[in-house]
């Protein structure tokens, strides 16, 4: 199996506005349960119900996810900032 696995080295990770994407995604989520919500009925009498569950799982993960996100970005700042306090207070 080695043979086949390229040896090169990973790309950089991209880092965007994670926190705008994470909430996005949330979004979407909800819009797509309250959007299905009308039609319950019908998703319960041809079985497809978890449709409107799977939503609801995804905008509550995505609300897991805003609350870790911010939480990354901040320590993140903290750490670069840090650096910068430290040559602040020799001098």
């Amino acid at each position: 199996m080695t043979k086949w696995t390229p040896r090169h080295e990973a790309p950089e990770p991209l880092e965007g506005n994670v926190v705008a994407t994470i909430t996005g995604g949330t979004v979407i989520w909800f819009v797509l349960f309250l959007v299905q919500l009308p039609f319950y009925g019908w998703f319960d009498d041809h079985g497809h119900l978890w449709w409107l569950w799977t939503c609801l799982a995804g905008g509550g993960l995505g609300l897991i996810g805003v609350w870790y996100v911010r939480k990354r970005d901040a320590a993140i700042r903290r750490a670069a900032s840090a650096p910068r306090r430290a040559a602040d207070a020799a001098r």
